[in-house]
């Protein structure tokens, strides 16, 4: 019962002292509007189907890690000291390097996208350190995440944000695990989001007619996306226009 206390103690004085210290944590906002499901009247749109699976992401986290190195942020000041509220240096001490890296798997869990029950999932395995009020704490575990997709017409942009729901810490004293909670989730809000899933350069066509001296351009107007067991197909919708006397170069 003594234990229980304890620790009960901890985590509120934990929960106090991070508002007090860092603030509420603020999420960044990402371009776009959300990305919807397609609706029954998209068969008669000009349109492109582009699908994903769980390999084709799979490939690409172990291409990163491997050829790349695991990804690291920094924990303290992702974006300066306004997005962490008053921070107060006390427990910003040199010699520990305040950061999070991510690691193809660990704490149980593997790093990877998935798609099921129609929603795009992202859990995260990561170690790091970070000075808590002069003592050097490194931890592990783990954030479960899920990706939110928007498209932003003006930029022809889809973008992908990644929410944090929830973060699973391995060995870490209850007073500390707040703190390191918080910063877990705003190095992850601040400097992974927004993903740039399709580009311009991927989405908008530009094909030349040179019998009719000109080209035809495709630019995007909207863009659907539907979550299967296993799979995510995004539906790409178009509208077509053409230039005379303009033909691309090269």
């Amino acid at each position: 019962m003594k234990y229980i206390l304890i620790l009960v103690l901890g985590l509120i004085i934990g929960g106090a002292a991070t508002i007090f210290f860092l603030g509420a944590p603020r999420a960044k906002a990402v371009p776009g509007a959300r990305v919807q499901a397609p609706a029954a009247g998209d068969a008669a749109t000009s349109k492109v189907v582009v699908e994903f699976n769980d390999r084709f992401f799979g490939d690409l986290l172990d291409t990163v890690f491997k050829d790349l190195g695991p990804p690291s942020f920094n924990l303290a000041g992702a974006s300066g000291p306004s997005d962490w509220g008053s921070v107060k240096q006390v427990a910003f001490q040199e010699g520990c390097v305040n950061k999070i890296t991510l690691a193809p798997e660990g704490s149980g869990m593997k790093t990877q996208v998935q798609f099921s029950s129609g929603k795009i999932s992202a859990p995260l395995a990561f170690s790091g350190s970070y000075n808590f009020l002069g003592s050097c704490t490194q931890f592990k575990g783990w954030a479960q995440t899920s990706i939110e997709l928007t498209f932003d017409q003006s930029k022809q942009t889809v973008y992908g944000r990644m929410n944090v729901e929830g973060v699973n810490l391995e060995g870490v004293a209850p007073f500390a695990n707040n703190f390191i909670t918080v910063f877990v989730r705003t190095a992850i809000d601040q400097r992974v989001n927004p993903l740039e899933i399709l580009r311009p350069q991927q989405l908008q066509l530009l094909i030349p007619v040179k019998a009719s001296n000109g080209s035809l351009k495709a630019q995007v107007k909207d863009v659907r996306a539907e979550v299967q067991e296993g799979t995510l197909r995004m539906h790409v919708m178009y509208d077509f226009s053409g230039a005379k006397g303009q033909l691309p170069q090269g």
